[in-house]
């Protein structure tokens, strides 16, 4: 039997990381695919992106940006979710760069593209032809809907973005004010989710290929991947019939917002008698629960909960800073969380000591610090924190070598702007 000390020696053997090894063509722009990219790139696996000559991955002309005109400028948003790769330029409507870019194929484990259903069918490389390329190649197509034989509906042609989405997979539906209009979630949700489903695709094929030695198409719609996280609110309505919606009632299950003197708090999970009876004590009002029990109950009514409990509760906690009220209910029982901004998540002391921020060049001379990939394997090697790549910075290096041209070749194709 291996001792206490064998086993923390093993679980901090540097093992390698789990996507090492595996080459991955990153076709894709802005967020849903960049952001899976960058979870398999943070994983260990060699990305290339394929990007336009001239203006590259379209996140590098969004703002906000680093830098300013005289120094040169870099996006931010194409900072945050591009470390860890390789950038070429093609123009694959040429056909030198398209027969560059088929040896790439052939010379790869996966090819990963978010332009749109059909897109690279037009080009002539749809799976049919990248299989017949490389057989043991995954593909993985991120689109709005689903584009897979046998499997695409009636919106699979439309185009999507995050709002689009959200609104169509429910998640707006249920979210603001009883009453309101429907809003979105405050971040890009509709594309990363999407992103992590189609890095977790990638992988299971890659197991399928190591199994069988074969390829296949991973065709992952991105209202399938948002819609499936409204599951629980799915499991209810199949359960009552009920289309749960933005009322005073529905809100009350997630939990209770109230005021703090610098913010807002908020109750989760479950609400007992027990606890409910020690809430009250805590705020020096025990005579509540005495002149009647709806104090003690979990879902009493909204309007009793909003127009008498919390205005009872925000007399004492208005009183006191947030992280003081939420750690004092945590101490008796209560699930607590404190409404954080983006500021405070930048400089939260929980997500620095669990390594969440990743430094990185900012291709200025500077650094840049992002969000690190939330996983945790605590018996691989660190992940690398390379800088984003310029628009192009590997031409040579990769068209070169595994593209096949020759020098000559490429100057030629940078000289017609197809590079």
């Amino acid at each position: 039997m291996p001792d206490d000390a064998d086993i923390q020696n093993e679980r901090h053997s540097n093992l390698p990381l789990p996507m090492k090894g595996i080459r991955v063509l990153d076709a894709t722009h802005i967020v849903a695919g960049p952001f899976c990219s960058l979870i398999l790139a943070d994983m260990g696996a060699e990305v290339i992106k394929i990007e336009r000559p001239r203006t590259g991955d379209l996140a590098r002309g969004r703002g906000p940006f680093i830098g300013d005109d005289e120094n040169g400028r870099i996006s931010s948003r194409f900072l945050g979710v591009n470390r860890n790769k390789k950038s070429v330029t093609l123009d694959l409507r040429n056909p030198t760069c398209k027969s560059a870019f088929e040896r790439l194929i052939a010379n790869s484990d996966v090819l990963l593209d978010n332009w749109g259903p059909g897109a690279f069918r037009r080009l002539g490389l749809g799976y049919d032809r990248l299989s017949e390329i490389n057989p043991r190649l995954i593909y993985a197509e991120i689109t709005g809907y689903g584009d897979s034989d046998g499997a695409r509906g009636p919106y699979s042609n439309w185009p999507a973005n995050n709002l689009a989405i959200q609104a169509m997979s429910g998640w707006m539906e249920l979210t603001g004010e009883p009453g309101g209009r429907p809003q979105a979630v405050g971040d890009n949700m509709g594309d990363s989710v999407p992103g992590v489903w189609a890095a977790l695709g990638i992988v299971l094929a890659l197991e399928t290929l190591r199994q069988t030695g074969k390829g296949q198409h991973v065709d992952v719609s991105m209202y399938d991947c948002v819609a499936s996280h409204v599951i629980s609110n799915m499991n209810a309505y199949q359960a009552t019939g009920e289309t749960p919606g933005r009322t005073r009632q529905a809100s009350l299950g997630p939990g209770l917002v109230f005021r703090a003197s610098d913010g807002y708090v908020i109750m989760a999970g479950v609400r007992n008698p027990q606890r409910l009876a020690a809430l009250w004590d805590l705020v020096g009002r025990s005579d509540l629960p005495e002149r009647d029990d709806r104090y003690l109950q979990q879902f009493p009514d909204a309007d009793f909960v909003f127009e008498v409990m919390i205005p009872a509760i925000e007399d004492w906690s208005s009183q006191r800073p947030k992280w003081e009220v939420a750690g004092k209910l945590t101490e008796i029982g209560f699930s607590m969380g404190v409404t954080q901004s983006v500021a405070d998540l930048a400089n939260c002391p929980q997500l620095e000591a669990r390594g969440m921020f990743v430094d990185s060049g900012d291709t200025l001379g500077g650094t840049f610090r992002s969000l690190a990939t939330p996983l945790r394997l605590t018996a691989c090697e660190e992940s690398a924190s390379e800088t984003p790549p310029t628009l192009g910075q590997h031409n040579a290096e990769i068209l070169c070598s595994l593209g096949g041209l020759t020098e000559e070749q490429l100057a030629a194709l940078e000289l017609e702007g197809a590079v």
